[in-house]
């Protein structure tokens, strides 16, 4: 796998909990204010963001060989 998505889907899925902290505390959709209530944009912000969601799933698998072995 590729460190670049590893980073880009790390990122999609901290702007999507940093969203989710927003409507949680103070009933604030950011997505919804800069792009429009579910709009093609926001869909496909939404849909990147759930994707990245399940990629991350992999790095479960893979923790041990990002940080290396330590002994």
């Amino acid at each position: 796998m590729s460190k670049g998505l590893d980073y880009t889907a790390l990122t999609l899925v901290i702007i999507g909990a940093i969203n989710w902290g927003l409507i949680g505390f103070f009933r604030l959709d950011l997505v919804n204010m800069l792009f429009g209530n579910m709009t093609w944009i926001s869909r496909i912000i939404y849909a990147l963001v759930g994707l990245s969601g399940l990629y991350l799933l992999s790095l479960y698998g893979r923790v041990t060989e990002l940080g290396g072995e330590r002994q």
